[in-house]
């Protein structure tokens, strides 16, 4: 009985992980570019008692979680801060956390400042992976490879100004990509790759998250069966294990 309530619980462990991720999927739905969270396949392995196996196997976690790369659906905006990737690739961004990340959101806005940002703040960097500083300007101007030209409010007759660069990248197949614990995207492990400027950019084009929301809920119903089931697998044992132990004792005299 100890065994089968062993796995019972280890399932509904690894069914509660599914559902936090679920959650984040539905969460984030709307933000542009959210890149669907996938759950850990993982793998089994069996514990290890006085140098032998035993028969009790749990699923354990096979490295970090994945994320769907699909493309999101891309629609035409005409603002001329909203820019997306047309097929495979990056952007490069600077979070609050202080280390680059890549990312797919691309409803920009310029701040106070002069920074060139995304709707969740994080700065866009340019080649040298140093924030963007656009002046002010009466129109812009971003080409298929990220350049951003601007016309300054103080040369409206003058030849538009290259401002900036949006800094790309599509990632060797080699590279792993993850989700951090903030829900940046970096590599598994080592540096980001560097810069190549091989996506195309798109201007007037906004790109929403590649999350399915019909297919998360009833994946959501489908998870809360197997819950159910488990919660059923453990009373089942406990039942068991009582009238087994019942059996067991001595008969009154």
């Amino acid at each position: 009985m100890d065994r089968m309530i062993y796995t019972a619980l280890n399932a509904l462990g690894v069914n509660r992980d599914s559902q936090v991720a679920q959650a984040q999927n539905l969460a984030n739905q709307t933000v542009p570019g959210y890149r669907r969270d996938l759950p850990n396949e993982g793998g089994v392995r069996f514990l290890e008692m006085m140098e032998g196996l035993t028969t009790r196997a749990f699923q354990v976690e096979t490295g970090p979680a994945g994320f769907s790369q699909e493309t999101g659906r891309l629609s035409r905006t005409d603002e001329e801060l909203d820019v997306a990737i047309a097929d495979q690739g990056f952007f490069y961004v600077m979070p609050d956390s202080g280390d680059p990340a890549l990312s797919r959101r691309g409803d920009l806005r310029r701040d106070t400042d002069g920074k060139l940002r995304n709707g969740a703040g994080d700065a866009m960097l340019g080649p040298d992976l140093a924030p963007i500083q656009v002046p002010a300007y009466r129109n812009i101007r971003i080409t298929d490879i990220g350049e951003i030209y601007i016309q300054p409010l103080d040369d409206p007759e003058g030849e538009p100004v290259l401002a900036g660069v949006l800094a790309t990248v599509v990632p060797p197949a080699e590279v792993a990509l993850t989700k951090g614990a903030d829900g940046q995207i970096r590599t598994v492990e080592g540096p980001l790759p560097p810069p190549d400027q091989r996506a195309e950019v798109l201007q007037g084009t906004l790109e929403s998250s590649n999350v399915n929301p019909v297919e998360e809920l009833l994946s959501t119903m489908q998870m809360q069966r197997n819950f159910e089931l488990g919660m059923r697998m453990v009373l089942t044992a406990r039942e068991l294990d009582e009238g087994g132990a019942r059996m067991m004792q001595a008969p009154e005299g």
